[in-house]
């Protein structure tokens, strides 16, 4: 699981509850805050029942076009995405995109949000040319609607940047991600977590272009602003100590960056509990960091632990097990256990193709 995780949680609850459906949900108050916490601590399943159960409530009291309604739809898809059940989110998605349509028409912000979603889900599916056409329209939107500078284009520019770099289009990116930081420093001031946000993925992006002494300061500066917004134990603290980790590993810093893997882990472990996915990417990372010291006998257990981890969250086929399974392959390709290997590498090739 790539260490992506806080400013993809923060646009993706962003979008969980559309801003229509805020102003009159008040009788789903705790309900929706429920669903967002369990959301937050990574307790899919856990959630997923009382989505469901809400639903039901809202469908029975408001019919099935409502726009509490819809965006319960929205909050399950979200669910369904996070445990790898694709197919379903993206009925669900695109049935929530044409109930806003028809409700507010084609040009509204919380139709904007609706084809966000859909795009997320179409990227991670690595569809993504029409990732791209729904973002773009995405984007047309809240400019046209809200302005230039509004920062849920921040958001837009983000999302299409994240996109481009996965596809190696590293300039684009860089001016995408420059001036989502610049519209949320003018709204928000130097020290809001928004701003944290976009220093976080402009110091990924100078680190996939080898920009090291770029991306550093950068994600220090994010560092302190969600220390001082959070203090030092927070999930989001947790975060950028593990980016900061993977730079000093990939500027050859390992026993700084094993010392910040340890941090980070241990931040997980207590603030999100010991079955959090976010707790297995902490582990698997430290396993492969070991793997490449020829530290074996440490790392196996934690690779072990991390994809058990997984198995427990998300179920066995969902598709961030598949890169723990090939990072522990690889220890046992270098322990001479070939045949454990190939196995391992073919569930992830199964789970990989969906099979």
């Amino acid at each position: 699981m790539a260490a992506r995780r806080w400013l993809a949680i923060v646009v993706l609850l962003a979008g969980l509850w559309p801003a229509a459906v805020l102003a009159e949900s008040h009788d789903y108050e705790a309900a929706f805050a429920e669903i967002g916490e369990l959301y937050r601590q990574g307790r899919f399943h856990d959630a997923l029942p009382l989505v469901e159960e809400t639903l039901v409530e809202s469908e029975s009291r408001y019919g099935p076009h409502h726009p509490i309604t819809a965006s319960l739809h929205n909050a399950m898809a979200l669910l369904y995405k996070s445990l790898g059940r694709l197919d379903e989110a993206e009925v669900l998605y695109s049935q929530v995109l044409a109930t806003f349509e028809k409700m507010f028409g084609p040009e509204h912000p919380d139709v904007a949000t609706a084809l966000n979603n859909l795009a997320a889900l179409y990227r991670s599916q690595g569809r993504l040319d029409e990732a791209e056409a729904l973002y773009h329209r995405s984007l047309a939107i809240w400019k046209n609607v809200l302005g230039p500078n509004h920062p849920d284009v921040a958001i837009s520019l983000n999302n299409l940047a994240e996109l481009y770099r996965e596809r190696g289009q590293y300039a684009e990116v860089e001016v995408m991600q420059s001036r989502a930081l610049e519209i949320r420093e003018r709204v928000f001031g130097p020290m809001h977590t928004d701003v944290a946000a976009s220093l976080n993925n402009l110091a990924k992006l100078y680190q996939s272009m080898e920009r090291f002494p770029e991306a550093e300061p950068l994600y220090m500066r994010a560092l302190s602003i969600i220390e001082n917004a959070f203090g030092p134990e927070h999930p989001n603290v947790a975060t950028l100590v593990n980016n900061l980790a993977g730079l000093h590993l990939a500027m050859e810093r390992p026993v700084t960056a094993e010392a910040l893997y340890h941090r980070a882990l241990d931040l997980r472990q207590r603030l999100l509990g010991p079955d959090h996915p976010d707790v297995a990417q902490s582990l698997d990372q430290l396993a492969a960091l070991m793997t490449g010291q020829g530290r074996f006998d440490e790392a196996e257990p934690m690779f072990k632990e991390a994809i058990g981890v997984l198995e427990r969250s998300l179920g066995p086929d969902h598709f961030s097990i598949a890169q723990s399974l090939k990072n522990y392959a690889a220890l046992l390709r270098a322990t001479d256990r070939a045949d454990e290997a190939a196995a391992l590498e073919a569930r992830a090739g199964s789970i990989r193709n969906g099979s």
